[in-house]
């Protein structure tokens, strides 16, 4: 297991160059720059912001200059605040992780009792009903069903705030909206597991020996069962992470989507590259946790 740890860990370094790399000079080749929207200034303090920013160097130096700072934990000044882009990235990432904790929950717990309850009463309505809203809302994006809740619930009944994240009522609907298509995957993912499992011999005998339903569902079939979404959580809670762009905007949630999104309109060079580095680096962790308890789940796959 340490092996395969270190393996993937030496395997992230030139992933993470390469992202830094390409996103370095993408951003630069796009139209526009960080100080665009500003009204002209004097050429002297146009020499000077320049200098600030590094900026009145060659594009290969800004490059290196720009690693020199990374390998130290500097992700730079943020062009368009008075903080660093670490200070920023301190200040909204916390919001972004606590959204994505509570869509992930909220699709943990009904995609996996929705795919349960379907593979206990396979060909049924218990079977029928969650599968189709699965199939519902894994067809529909979040930035159409954030709308249709905010309008629904908190314009038309007023159940929930529509904006803002300081009571528990705000994060109601941004978590359900971010959740709801990872729900519908994860069902439907759990449904195949559990069904593939649930018709093995070890199950037969279990139930033969007089186990309850409820021992053989939890404590023999649920292991193997849920082994698909295992897989799956890795991509999909760096997708709840990365999801949340469009959420945090139509809910207007202060976390880090939303800066980027904004960071990305103004050309803010560095904290473009802080947060796709951060969210890069995320996704190459998560994506080990999860091959991590794929194999603590399946000790076959330890030889493979």
């Amino acid at each position: 297991m340490t092996n395969i740890v270190l393996k993937r860990l030496l395997e992230s370094i030139p992933v993470l160059w390469a992202i830094v790399t390409i996103t370095f000079f993408l951003i630069r080749l796009a139209p526009g720059g960080p100080f665009d929207r500003e009204k002209e200034m004097p050429p002297e303090i146009q020499e000077r912001v320049e200098a600030h920013y590094n900026m009145d160097v060659s594009l290969p130096q800004q490059y290196f200059d720009y690693f020199g700072g990374l390998i130290q934990g500097d992700l730079g000044p943020s062009f368009t605040s008075e903080y660093s882009v670490n200070e920023r990235i301190a200040g909204s990432f916390p919001v972004s992780i606590e959204l994505g904790f509570y869509a992930l929950c909220v699709a943990l717990t009904i995609g996996l009792m929705a795919g349960i309850i379907a593979a206990l009463r396979p060909n049924s309505w218990q079977d029928y009903v969650p599968m189709s809203l699965a199939m519902i809302g894994i067809c529909v994006p979040n930035f159409v069903l954030g709308p249709i809740l905010l309008l629904v619930f908190g314009i038309n009944l007023g159940w929930f705030p529509v904006s803002g994240w300081e009571e528990a009522a705000d994060k109601v609907l941004p978590s359900l909206t971010l959740g709801a298509m990872y729900a519908a995957y994860i069902a439907r993912l759990s449904r195949g597991g559990m069904l593939e499992v649930l018709s093995n011999d070890f199950i037969r005998t279990a139930r033969a020996k007089g186990l309850s339903e409820f021992r053989v569902v939890t404590h023999h079939a649920l292991r193997g069962g849920i082994t698909p979404v295992i897989a799956f959580l890795g991509p999909a809670v760096a997708g709840l992470l990365s999801g949340s762009f469009v959420v945090e905007t139509i809910f207007q949630i202060p976390g880090l989507g939303r800066l980027f999104v904004q960071s990305a309109f103004d050309r803010d060079y560095t904290m473009i590259l802080g947060t796709v580095l951060l969210y890069a680096t995320l996704i190459l962790i998560l994506n080990l946790v999860a091959d991590i308890l794929l194999t603590w789940l399946d000790p076959r796959l330890r030889d493979a």
